[in-house]
């Protein structure tokens, strides 16, 4: 019995920044944000959109797609995030209810920078192994945020993943084995009391590259495959560049030639929404997979592709999973690209007025300006509550 992705969707905001209109602001020329960080665009949450109504918006697709009995087989929903909204609460439990899912589930949410997302689908895969007749709903959901004009701001971004893990997946197999690295490191991080990150960016580069190694070294070690029998890889994003100086890294680590031409191709396609989403946070590898997926310009089915997950602090962990053959039938190319077509651009004095709200704490009633078109929206924060809704957008969701 294999276990992994049976299903996969990635949401987004329905805004963007070009970085071409960023980069004046800051006194650089555009292709130090193009070309050195790989990013064009920036995906701008407005102030009705957050982890919640992204989480739902990605979910809801997966959802739809189920018979009545099927989507009572979810059993339990994990979402990753590292843009929490309460201290107790889990933001699933929200989209639970957003989704008209079945009381009778657990909802859990988990923490660890960017890695999360990759321990909600290790959870899930165990799950799934202790009674294959269950489906567990992985969600990771986030919104990059930083200072205003701090060398972090073009690496902001929003999105979200979902992903249906069942027995005999329909798109990925996940290999047992898998590769760890913990180690104690200040690289990044969000006080309590603060909304924006505090990054040491040099120290965050090499605790990226050390968690690699050692990600790897254990990978290896464990049984894994070899470096030549991976066919392409994704890698944690937090601009698309890092993937690219993080696959050099571990081709040389691995002794494999370092045929340009050749590591270009194991990593592009994972490259390409990403370029215009920005950092997704837990989100970011999964939106990889989906743009790898559905970029490919030959069929995947059989190849071996290698996973790299990275959250500061630091944790990473490497594994491998197997595409399905009859994949390509299960893919949401068309609604994917259709979802980043249609976004508004904004100029940089309208991508400021959108970000300058902040989260009220007086307890008092607290409307939310309506922005979204998006199918679920943010429309009070009122008695200490956060209040949510289907916008019309969600006309087709479930009961």
């Amino acid at each position: 019995m294999q276990l992994g992705i049976d299903d996969l969707a990635f949401a987004t905001a329905g805004r963007y920044l070009d970085l071409a209109d960023l980069a004046p602001v800051h006194g650089v020329e555009p292709a130090k944000y193009t070309v050195g960080l790989g990013q064009d665009r920036m995906s701008v949450c407005a102030p009705d959109e957050d982890v919640v109504t992204l989480a739902a918006a990605a979910a809801l697709p997966l959802v739809e797609a189920l018979a009545d009995d099927e989507r009572a087989a979810i059993r339990t929903v994990l979402l990753a995030t590292e843009s929490g909204i309460d201290q107790s609460k889990s933001a699933g439990v929200y989209v639970h209810a957003l989704l008209g899912l079945s009381p009778a589930a657990r909802v859990v949410e988990l923490k660890q920078a960017c890695y999360s997302g990759t321990s909600a689908l290790q959870m899930a895969l165990a799950l799934v192994a202790r009674n294959p007749e269950q489906k567990v709903l992985v969600i990771c959901s986030d919104v990059a945020r930083y200072d205003i004009g701090s060398a972090g701001e073009p690496t902001q971004g929003c999105g979200a993943v979902a992903m249906l893990v069942t027995a005999n997946p329909r798109l990925v197999a996940i290999e047992p084995v898998s590769g760890l690295h913990t180690s104690d490191v200040m690289d990044f991080w969000r006080p309590n009391y603060r909304t924006t990150a505090v990054v040491d960016g040099r120290l965050s580069l090499r605790a990226y590259t050390d968690a690699l190694t050692g990600a790897w070294e254990d990978f290896r070690a464990q049984g894994g495959a070899e470096f030549g029998d991976i066919d392409a890889f994704v890698y944690h994003q937090p601009f698309t560049k890092m993937a690219v100086k993080a696959h050099a890294h571990l081709t040389r680590l691995a002794g494999a030639p370092r045929d340009a031409a050749v590591m270009d191709a194991q990593i592009a396609d994972t490259l390409r929404y990403n370029r215009e989403i920005g950092n997704s946070y837990t989100a970011s590898m999964y939106i990889g997979l989906v743009s790898l997926l559905d970029h490919a310009t030959e069929d995947l089915g059989g190849s071996r592709i290698g996973f790299f997950s990275y959250g500061s602090g630091a944790v990473g962990e490497l594994f491998t999973g197997v595409v399905q053959p009859g994949y390509r039938a299960h893919l949401r190319t068309a609604a994917h690209r259709r979802l980043l077509d249609e976004r508004d651009r904004v100029s940089h004095a309208e991508y400021l007025r959108i970000v300058a709200p902040v989260n009220p704490v007086d307890g008092g009633e607290h409307d939310v300006e309506r922005l979204t078109r998006g199918p679920f929206r943010l429309a009070a924060i009122t008695g200490h509550q956060r209040l949510y809704e289907p916008t019309t957008a969600a006309a087709t969701a479930v009961a």
